[in-house]
């Protein structure tokens, strides 16, 4: 999709990736805009870059975990991947293989069950109008997943490998207290029996000691199932944790990708220095030497030119505020887009 007017272009140019059956997901240069509409005859007058070009791959029964700042794309990046926020801008997204906006309505139909959501907020995300057992089974009876004699008894399964009891499934979503009803959203996403999950930041609404039951059921629930989490979040610790590899976004932009050890034991990134400086340590006498960012982010709609981190950057340098920076591979695995690993 390409669109011109005297305010935007969109550059939709990109070099197609090849399918590689190691990974579940490749995501290549993905870009989402939002319009931005104005004028006394509405138009469009610009847009929303919330996620400009992201591009990284996914290996079967693991977990990537996408960290950043708010705003700066990540819970879009994985409503863009499922196909939940209309049409793409550009890039690709190969689930298995196949182009997922390349699917006729029919065959995304088929797709769903496959690609699932664990949402943020696990208040607003169940209908306080059906009863748990309903909520959970609704997709499964609408996709015809197990035969009408065996109905009850999957969902009764499914619900006892979240931790929740058969009895559970006559009441109401009010009933249940936070980690209670996150475990219902787990269920009603592993009840369709998916491959991959998208999980948005899953435990940031609930307390402390309720996201290490969360966490550690997701854990056991992708051995059991051989499920792909890409997992979104702002707790860098639970994500260190969970995570087999890290995506570090700014602005729309993945700046940082890698294997988890090397990003935790080497970032490379200013900003995603920036933000692991903010890790607390458990040591009272441990002196943390914090590197506060300058300034507010810049808005999506209008990105700085040149490298968008240029604004906030103790490292900026003159070429940083014209040019943007590629991606590079600065040891197996590792990638970072900043000028300071330019040859």
């Amino acid at each position: 999709m390409s669109e011109n007017n005297s305010h935007l272009v969109i550059d939709n140019t990109f070099e197609p990736v090849t399918y590689d059956p190691q990974y579940i997901l490749m995501v290549n240069n993905l870009k989402k805009y939002f319009p931005i509409k104005g004028g006394l005859i509405p138009h469009t007058i610009g847009y929303v870059k919330a996620v400009d070009g992201v591009t990284f791959n996914l290996k079967r029964g693991t977990t990537m975990g996408l960290v950043g700042e708010s705003g700066c794309g990540k819970t879009t990046a994985g409503r863009t991947i499922l196909r939940l926020s209309g049409e793409k801008t550009g890039g690709q997204v190969l689930f298995n293989g196949q182009e997922v906006y390349d699917l006729s309505p029919k065959e995304m139909r088929a797709m769903r069950p496959k690609m699932q959501i664990i949402f943020q907020d696990p208040f607003s995300s169940l209908s306080p109008r059906l009863p748990v057992g309903e909520i959970i089974g609704e997709a499964v009876r609408e996709h015809n997943l197990v035969p009408k004699a065996e109905f009850d008894d999957y969902i009764d399964q499914i619900m006892d490998d979240c931790g929740l009891q058969s009895f559970h499934k006559d009441r109401y979503p009010h009933e249940f207290s936070g980690g209670q009803r996150q475990r219902i959203c787990i269920a009603r996403a592993l009840a369709l029996n998916p491959e991959f999950v998208v999980c948005d930041e899953p435990v940031s609404a609930l307390d402390v000691s309720i996201q290490a039951q969360i966490i550690n059921l997701l854990e056991e629930l992708q051995q059991k199932h051989n499920l792909t989490y890409l997992f979104i979040s702002h707790d860098l610790s639970v994500v260190e944790h969970i995570s087999d590899t890290v995506g570090v976004m700014y602005l729309g932009s993945l700046v940082e990708y890698g294997e988890t050890e090397d990003i935790f034991r080497n970032p490379l990134h200013p900003y995603t220095k920036a933000l692991f400086s903010a890790i607390p340590v458990p040591d009272p006498d441990f002196k943390m030497k914090r590197i506060v960012l300058e300034g507010s982010i810049p808005s999506p709609a209008n990105p700085p030119k040149g490298c968008k981190f240029h604004t906030r950057c103790a490292n900026c340098m003159d070429i940083c505020k014209v040019e943007t920076p590629q991606q590079r591979e600065i040891e197996p695995g590792h990638y970072v887009v900043c000028h300071l690993f330019d040859e």
